[in-house]
């Protein structure tokens, strides 16, 4: 279950660090609906590319750090990671899911921009899913 669980997120992780990896090399594919807008359409935050770059490595180290707890490979790591990281990325991303009441997660108050339908429909629940994947994950290690 754990080497199953373990690929699933792999795989999210992975594809979401590629989409970041193409916006940061200048792609435009879905960067539209990606961002946060609100109601008059500008946009909440305008990221440069370094930091999709930066979000792309975080999501790829998250990615691996699964491989690693689920025993898909085998890396030494400190303690601390070891026994915190998958309560890290759970809480981390439930986290996003919730949301920051306003633009982002389930209970935002802006939901008629792209962005808040494409949360609502997509972004947020992918969150929560990847939340609760890692806490059965980390209940399993």
């Amino acid at each position: 279950m754990k080497i199953f669980i373990g690929l699933i997120l792999f795989v999210i992780f992975l594809f979401l660090s590629l989409i970041h990896f193409f916006w940061g090399l200048g792609g435009k594919w879905g960067a539209d609906g990606a961002i946060p807008s609100k109601a008059n359409g500008n946009k909440v935050i305008n990221p440069k590319s370094v930091d999709c770059f930066v979000v792309g490595i975080v999501l790829l180290c998250f990615g691996i750090f699964i491989l690693i707890a689920s025993e898909i490979i085998s890396f030494l790591l400190p303690t601390w990671i070891s026994n915190s990281g998958l309560w890290i990325i759970s809480s981390l991303f439930i986290l996003r899911a919730i949301g920051e009441f306003k633009y982002i997660g389930l209970f935002k108050r802006i939901r008629g921009t792209k962005f808040g339908r494409l949360d609502t429909k997509y972004f947020s629940p992918l969150c929560l899913l990847i939340g609760l994947l890692a806490i059965i994950l980390s209940i399993h290690k």
